[in-house]
């Protein structure tokens, strides 16, 4: 701490004169990088690992952080060993928090951005197949590479194929939408917007193979997990961006980026838990009859808090009333409906379209099984904080038609290209596996199980049942609320789009809310 922040206070102890807060650091452009080392003397400490190194000396050095930073910059060779220390031999890998590294994530298919994109607390922001035309470009996978060229014959035929249906379909879903909303096109600025929902829909017949880019932006340690699980992935793409990953922050900061390899436990448990799971399900299936096949439902409620209203209430006292939670739940049971009514109102008086509920809403869940478009996932997966388990894509679950190609009388046409893909998948999966699944188009659908808690919901709601949002992840997040407001009527009771807010609003208090969400739809 300087001595111009203490004061003595003639006792001859100090008093802190007040806050003092220092812009340690801050993400550059490489390139901007670059250029400071061209036009500087030769430095060592252009890299993030000084800032880890200093910050984790404040447990137990007195010294300011900034004093502390500083000695990091000037003995950067020392500053490594002590993060290496830290991190390898003491456990304490929050420290690699404090340095993030930025990617451009270039020419990766979808697939592989799917894996990418499975990670909780990095940053992504992707390449949309909505708003940008695509132009044809593919990932060809190693694997059918390596398979014979006849397999890769066949798997360019097809993408081929399938990118010939995506120029025909948007060009005719295009004069389709100008044509439908004839008034709203007669307004240049709405074009976009017409344009836009010919493009989402063209896509649902290009395939996973199709290249995309995102940036990613993550700290340390998150990198170090991407990089580990990606190296028990029998898959040639996401080595090879393992290896570019490490390879690039390795040359800035070698002392952070440690766990690098698959353990056994990451390369092999999921495998040997399927094995059992398979001999399990085979005994069972040997000691009953096999039941008639039932249509699987898109979207179900499996299961979800019993008491979820409750355990939200109890929350809400737990917090401002000074009760134990166990206390605090025995007396909402006690409530009548419209006691915890009005205790719910008190939460959502002053809520506007883009507030989120207060962290009591965790406390109650709800599990769905729903079948989705790899379309629809692409919007799912990005609500990652919920519980995301999905299954590969399985062409026997169907696909996802849009709409407006019923619109337009092209199922036939649609169809076509969805057959020539499925015998496709079909020779592939024999030859090279998982591989296969790069030839699936965006149309294909797969299972997916989703875990979330009641805030976590209405973050899902407010953003994708909005009427700017894709029509098919809007269909699936409206039917999740539906249920949701079933089992859990006063904690979910505004869960809706910001497009409903105020209607839902005024079905609770009788009155608009003070503000009104902003127009993104037609000028």
């Amino acid at each position: 701490m300087e001595s111009s922040q203490l004061i003595d206070n003639q006792e001859g102890s100090f008093y802190l004169k007040g806050m003092k807060i220092i812009l340690a650091g801050y993400n550059l452009d490489s390139e901007v990088i670059e250029e400071l080392r061209k036009n500087s003397p030769e430095r060592q400490d252009i890299t993030p690992e000084t800032i880890s190194a200093a910050y984790a000396r404040i447990s137990r050095d007195p010294r300011p952080v900034n004093e502390l930073r500083a000695m990091a910059r000037a003995e950067v060779d020392k500053a490594r060993r002590s993060n290496q220390n830290i991190i390898f031999k003491m456990g304490h890998h929050s420290v690699a928090e404090h340095a993030v590294f930025n990617f451009d994530l270039i020419g990766l298919s979808r697939l592989a951005i799917e894996e990418v994109e499975h990670f909780r607390l990095c940053s992504y922001t992707e390449k949309s197949q909505r708003y940008i035309t695509l132009d044809g470009d593919y990932v060809l996978p190693e694997e059918i590479k390596q398979a014979g060229s006849e397999f890769e014959k066949l798997f360019v035929e097809t993408i081929e194929a399938q990118n010939e249906a995506y120029r025909y379909f948007y060009g005719r879903l295009r004069e389709h939408f100008f044509k439908k909303y004839e008034k709203q096109a007669a307004n240049p600025k709405n074009h976009p917007i017409l344009d836009g929902w010919a493009k989402e829909d063209a896509r649902y017949v290009v395939s996973l193979a199709t290249k995309g880019q995102l940036g990613l932006t993550a700290n340390a340690r998150n990198l170090e997990l991407i990089i580990r699980r990606l190296a028990a992935k029998k898959n040639a793409e996401l080595e090879e961006l393992r290896r570019q990953l490490y390879d690039l922050a390795k040359e800035v900061a070698p002392s952070i980026i440690l766990f690098t390899e698959a353990s056994p436990y990451e390369a092999e448990m999921m495998t040997d838990v399927g094995r059992e799971a398979h001999r399990l399900l085979a005994v069972e299936k040997m000691r009953t009859k096999k039941a008639g096949q039932l249509e699987p439902k898109e979207i179900e409620l499996v299961e979800y808090s019993e008491n979820g209203d409750e355990l939200i209430l109890a929350g809400l006292l737990f917090s401002t009333a000074g009760l134990s939670y166990k206390e605090a739940l025995k007396k909402v049971n006690r409530f009548s409906r419209r006691q915890k009514l009005e205790l719910v109102k008190r939460v959502f008086e002053n809520m506007e379209f883009y507030d989120v509920p207060p962290r009591e809403f965790e406390l109650a869940g709800l599990t769905y099984d729903v079948i989705v478009s790899a379309s629809c996932f692409a919007q799912l997966k990005r609500h990652r904080m919920m519980t995301l388990l999905a299954q590969p894509y399985n062409p026997a679950l169907g696909v996802t038609v849009p709409p407006s190609i019923k619109e337009i009388k092209e199922q036939k046409k649609f169809m076509e290209i969805i057959r020539k893909t499925n015998e496709t998948w079909r020779v592939l999966k024999e030859a090279v596996g998982p591989a296969a699944d790069y030839i699936l188009t965006n149309a294909h659908r797969r299972r997916v199980t989703v875990k979330a808690n009641v805030r976590e919901l209405y973050h899902l709601s407010r953003l994708r049942e909005d009427a700017s949002a894709q029509w098919e992840i809007r269909r699936v997040s409206a039917r999740m609320s539906a249920l949701a407001k079933k089992v859990f009527p006063l904690a979910a009771s505004l869960l809706g789009g910001k497009d409903s807010y105020p209607e839902l609003y005024k079905k609770l208090f009788g009155r608009l809310p003070k503000m009104q969400p902003p127009s993104l739809f037609f000028d």
